[in-house]
């Protein structure tokens, strides 16, 4: 079993700061891709960033050029660096995985970005 564990939510004034982390634990034998969504009340997830094995990575229009994720491969982590924050940025952020060929998700964490 493989769990996907988030952190680093929180509130943010606009214009600031968050970064958020997901570790994946379990018996992982291969992570083919890691990636973030987010959701927002009576709204259909969406791909925030994804990032491949190789480190490829891939943004939603709305963040480019603000977040940046990463990976640390040997830890199984991986990492979503938000900068510039907006309101319309606020939503649950899910950590979402493909390891050992199977989808897994995490169970969220709220960022909300108000003054």
């Amino acid at each position: 079993q493989v769990v996907l564990v988030e952190s680093g939510g929180g509130l943010v004034q606009p214009g600031g700061s968050l970064s958020l982390s997901c570790v994946a634990s379990g018996s992982i034998l291969t992570i083919a891709y890691m990636a973030w969504y987010r959701q927002t009340p009576g709204k259909q997830r969406e791909l925030v960033a994804a990032i491949t094995s190789s480190g490829r990575t891939n943004y939603a229009d709305s963040v480019k050029g603000r977040f940046a994720i990463s990976r640390d491969n040997p830890e199984n982590t991986v990492n979503l660096q938000m900068n510039n924050l907006k309101p319309e940025d606020s939503a649950v952020y899910y950590c979402n995985g493909v390891i050992n060929s199977r989808d897994y998700w995490g169970r969220g964490t709220q960022v909300t970005v108000s003054s």
